[in-house]
């Protein structure tokens, strides 16, 4: 099957065209209306040297905002509440964070390319991180973008045990809290198969995701609730 080859318009293939491995196109750019375009279709991009390359993967990791798993281990740790947590503090961090988090791998897909259009979509109130903290040092985080009532997982990182689960825990909590439907963490993993994650065929997963855009996007800085937190804690059930 030919891959798509992108011209200058933001526009793109049915993401069922994709190859066996996902790949769907080349090319293009990474222009906040191609970046939203693509998340809107169910693609994403992924890549580490150019060309820019963009991938609608079957099966598909979603982690499912009502059935997060969090291990004896975990509960333990939100109980002590070893992290100060926050929402929007520090994405320029947390970002670069996540990059710095492959050196020493065989590469990162996070290039300053990718940090500048993920920093363009927060900017726009699109793009948002979690922020772990211990003794005021940023020790863990995730970031993503959010439309609709869908949120599309990027990465995460931790410099403390369980910081980066945290993290996590605390997006899934409030995204619930909001009403979300739809968490996409792209590619199905067993860190995340541990965390309640699932594989979903790309047919389900467009299907959520058409239903989760019909609802109106939450732009602009977020912030975490008192009864978020207070969950985390198992303050409450």
């Amino acid at each position: 099957m030919p891959v798509w080859r992108l011209g200058p318009e933001p526009v793109f293939p049915p993401a069922t065209a994709a190859d066996p491995d996902g790949l769907l196109a080349v090319g293009g750019d990474l222009s906040a209306e191609r970046l939203l375009r693509a998340y809107g279709e169910g693609i994403f991009p992924w890549y580490e040297e150019d060309p820019i390359l963009w991938f609608s993967p079957d099966p598909r990791g979603v982690l499912p905002l009502s059935g997060l798993h969090l291990s004896r281990r975990l509960r333990r740790t939100l109980r002590h509440e070893p992290f100060t947590l926050s929402l929007d503090r520090a994405f320029p961090q947390v970002i670069r964070a996540c990059a710095e988090a492959r050196v020493g791998a065989a590469g990162t897909w996070i290039t300053k390319d990718m940090i500048a259009a993920y920093e363009s979509l927060h900017d726009l109130g699109l793009a948002h991180s979690v922020e772990a903290w211990e003794d005021g040092e940023l020790v863990g985080g995730v970031y993503g973008v959010a439309l609709g009532a869908a949120f599309f997982g990027e990465s995460m990182f931790h410099r403390r045990s369980d910081a980066s689960k945290v993290a996590l825990a605390a997006l899934v909590l409030q995204l619930e809290h909001w009403g979300f439907q739809l968490f996409d963490t792209q590619l199905p993993s067993d860190h995340l198969t541990r965390m309640g994650g699932e594989s979903w065929t790309r047919t389900r997963f467009l299907r959520a995701l058409g239903k989760a855009l019909r609802r109106p996007t939450r732009r602009g800085l977020w912030q975490l609730d008192d009864a978020v937190s207070a969950r985390l804690a198992g303050r409450v059930s």
